[in-house]
């Protein structure tokens, strides 16, 4: 079965950097489009970023110019940098892999990893 695990979430103060990685199985990872998202508390799960198979990317406004998103399909796995943080950035992040389109909606992707938390703290 698919299996999207992530990790390196973590605290962080306020203009700071983390990597999120999401090791992915169980599926042709190099013919899947993959996917960030996030959900504050109390909030709808949002599209950050998403990378097709030749690296062609899309962002969300919040993360443009801040966060970079990149896949090494050698390792089936794929990458989050996010830069300048700031509290608002918050959230649980997940990963995320569809068959249908570089898309930014959670109702295309079908599969899904568990999260990871990062705190920004101000």
């Amino acid at each position: 079965q698919v299996q999207l695990v992530e990790s390196g979430g973590g605290s962080v103060q306020a203009g700071g950097s983390l990597r999120l990685s999401c090791a992915a199985s169980g599926l042709t990872y190099s013919r899947y489009f993959m996917a960030w998202f996030r959900q504050a508390p109390g909030k709808e799960r949002e599209g950050v970023a998403s990378i097709d198979s030749d690296g062609s990317t899309r962002y969300s406004y919040a993360a443009k110019g801040r966060f970079t998103i990149s896949r090494d399909n050698a390792k089936n796995t794929l990458y989050l940098q996010m830069n300048s943080l700031s509290p608002e950035d918050t959230a649980m992040y997940y990963c995320a892999a569809s068959g249908y389109g570089l898309s930014l909606s959670a109702s295309l992707f079908p599969y899904w990893g568990q999260g990871a938390q990062v705190t920004v703290s101000s």
